[in-house]
């Protein structure tokens, strides 16, 4: 008898054990908030790309979405389905630009940013960002036959700018310090506002400079044009994500540091910064600087 009271209580723990082993999932899913829960229950992630920041996140010859923020935005991809268990997981591609990209990504229609957005104190009041994975210089393009050789040589012209990149607002600050005066026409892109300075309906574009490489590079005459040595601001470059959505950002900040910290970053950085990329084939030869080497020794989500 004490044998069998003691069989029954042994039989109870176990079953005790074993129910609260089985519930552990469901306590998990139930502690997964904001947008990794979202993701688990619909089972899919909407990615939003540009159309024509090159090589950031671009469309190639055949409108699929590629380029360097691409590919490590697929990496965080990879670590959701392993965290979730998600190996089916469907990734959904959305098309963003410079003013829809934020709005999208507030109202739910899209869950990460991957393309070519400045980190800014300006912009965290509204979004969060993962780690550092460029540095760029806000400057000019022009023609090398328009004789303008400074910024300040602007004065007077007609420049383009994208409509929602920062360079609007520090284009007209650089107006206001410099005391010159620009017409400002805005591009829906980066390619529409590239296309106002290839048809001469303004005198320079004003971008960050790795975006006016990338277009120059796949321009008709690439030899026609240069990019001014003056920076109005240097910025950094990272992915977009949801504010106040701590275990989402963990895991983008965890992934991305780690294929930094590793040295796998210099693998995407060669590929597409250093080698010839779709569709010309063209190689940006754009080296990594002193600022950016130092963000990926020490990744950080500081912003601008």
């Amino acid at each position: 008898m004490k044998f069998n009271r003691l069989f029954a209580a042994s039989a109870m723990t176990a079953v005790a054990f074993a129910t609260l082993t089985a519930a552990a999932p469901s306590a998990q899913a139930e502690d997964l908030a904001g947008t990794l829960k979202k993701i688990k229950d619909t089972g899919a992630i909407t990615v939003g790309f540009r159309e024509t920041s090159i090589p950031f996140s671009y469309l190639d010859d055949k409108q699929q979405p590629i380029g360097y923020a691409m590919d490590l935005c697929m990496k965080v991809v990879d670590a959701i389905k392993a965290d979730l268990k998600l190996p089916n997981l469907k990734i959904n591609l959305q098309p963003v630009n410079s003013s829809t990209r934020i709005p999208l990504l507030i109202n739910g229609t899209i869950d990460l940013e991957c393309g070519s957005t400045t980190n800014s104190m300006e912009r965290q009041l509204q979004v969060a960002f993962g780690p550092t994975y460029f540095v760029i210089n806000v400057t000019a393009a022009v023609k090398k036959s328009s004789g303008i050789n400074t910024l300040i040589d602007l004065n007077g012209k007609n420049i383009s700018t994208t409509s929602g990149s920062t360079a609007v607002g520090l284009t007209k600050k650089f107006e206001k310090t410099a005391s010159i005066d620009v017409k400002e026409i805005y591009g829906k892109d980066h390619g529409e506002s590239f296309l106002l300075l290839v048809d001469d309906r303004v005198s320079a574009f004003i971008m960050d400079d790795i975006l006016l490489a990338g277009q120059i590079a796949n321009s008709k005459e690439p030899s026609s044009y240069k990019i001014l040595p003056e920076s109005m601001r240097t910025e950094p470059y990272s992915m977009m994500l949801r504010k106040d959505d701590p275990q989402f950002k963990a895991l983008v900040d965890k992934t991305v540091s780690a294929i930094m910290k590793s040295g796998e970053i210099d693998k995407f950085y060669a590929k597409w910064f250093m080698s010839p990329v779709p569709p010309k084939n063209v190689n940006l030869n754009f080296p990594m600087t002193p600022a950016l080497r130092e963000a990926f020794r020490n990744p950080n989500d500081k912003g601008v």
